[in-house]
């Protein structure tokens, strides 16, 4: 019994450590003018699962997107930005 413990102690700590680092990608988004752009990718972004925060740098057309890669990826991230009427592609990504 034990024993059992200890492993599912284990597995949950296991869990909650993968589940503690979201992944982060960096996009280009182009035709980024003005402050309500920020705000249409930040909506549009907010309703993708899995995305915990966005960052929208106007000056440096980037979007930095911190996501749980178990809910959703990148592609669908660019993809959901260029519907929002901002041609994305993807810079860089990692954990």
């Amino acid at each position: 019994m034990r024993q059992w413990l200890c492993a599912m102690g284990v597995i949950l700590w296991l869990s909650v450590a993968h589940a503690a680092a979201p992944t982060t990608a960096v996009l280009h988004a182009a035709n980024m003018t003005c402050p309500t752009c920020s705000v249409t990718i930040e909506k549009a972004l907010s309703r993708v699962p899995g995305v915990t925060s966005t960052k929208v740098d106007l000056k440096a057309e980037t979007v930095i997107v911190a996501f749980d890669a178990d809910r959703t990826t990148v592609p669908v991230l660019t993809r959901t930005i260029t519907e929002a009427g901002f041609p994305a592609t993807a810079q860089a990504h990692g954990g």
